[in-house]
């Protein structure tokens, strides 16, 4: 069963899988991948991963995962960050790229979407996801904070004061703007966590074991439709090299 959480993320992805099912294996990039929540997955599907990230506690994690689903001669953890990316891991090597949650919080996140577009093949698929803007204002307001609703209306990164953890926050025109300046071809926009999070305390189960498949439906059907795409937790951006 698929989480509420990352179901138009994965619908997306799986849709390009399947499109290259006779490709055989793909090789894939997860750019921040840290404990392989994508990389697991993918690999049980008989894909060869190579997962990036900063942080050696996470790519631990990784290895643990990944022996205990038994997929890990398909994954290789390697340490750095979407920078550096091309570096690390060579050009023009992947079909697909994953960026998921990384740039809102790197320093120059042009630079990283440069080093994901030479990092893959022609033709290749990135696949990035990135905190709204909007959807940080309104969960301010719902939750009585309507100082830092309005702080982060104002601020040009869609930040608030007082311990905002991530550098900048996206709306659909800026990201799309990110990417194509890059030299990648934007294909489709999702919403990711439309309705998932507003339901957080009210019995819904939005888990991978207890989703209803109503809630399911209307969270992929919401993920595509404006307006509310454009209110969800996080943008999920398909770009073709």
């Amino acid at each position: 069963m698929t989480s509420v959480r990352t179901a138009a993320i994965w619908r997306g992805l799986q849709a390009e899988l399947d499109r290259r099912a006779a490709d055989g294996p793909l090789r894939i990039v997860d750019a921040g991948g840290g404990s392989g929540g994508f990389a697991v997955p993918l690999a049980c599907q008989g894909h060869l991963v190579s997962v990036v990230d900063p942080s050696p506690n996470a790519l631990a994690t990784l290895s643990r995962r990944a022996a205990d689903a038994e997929v890990a001669d398909r994954i290789t953890a390697v340490q750095g960050d979407a920078a550096t990316l091309a570096a690390v891991v060579g050009d023009e090597v992947a079909d697909i790229v994953l960026c998921h949650s990384v740039l809102e919080h790197v320093d120059d996140p042009a630079g990283s979407v440069a080093a994901i577009r030479a990092v893959l093949r022609k033709g290749g698929l990135a696949s990035v996801v990135v905190a709204n803007r909007a959807a940080a204002v309104l969960a301010k307001a719902i939750a009585g904070h309507l100082d830092l609703a309005a702080a982060a209306l104002a601020d040009p990164d869609g930040r608030f004061p007082g311990g905002d953890t991530a550098l900048r926050r996206y709306d659909p025109a800026g990201v799309v703007a990110l990417l194509t300046g890059s030299g990648l071809t934007v294909e489709q926009v999702h919403g990711v966590r439309v309705l998932a999070d507003l339901l957080d305390g009210t019995g819904q189960s939005t888990d991978a074991e207890h989703p209803s498949d109503d809630l399911l439906s209307l969270e992929l059907t919401l993920s595509d439709r404006l307006p509310y795409r454009d209110f969800a937790t996080q943008l999920h951006l398909l770009a073709r090299r």
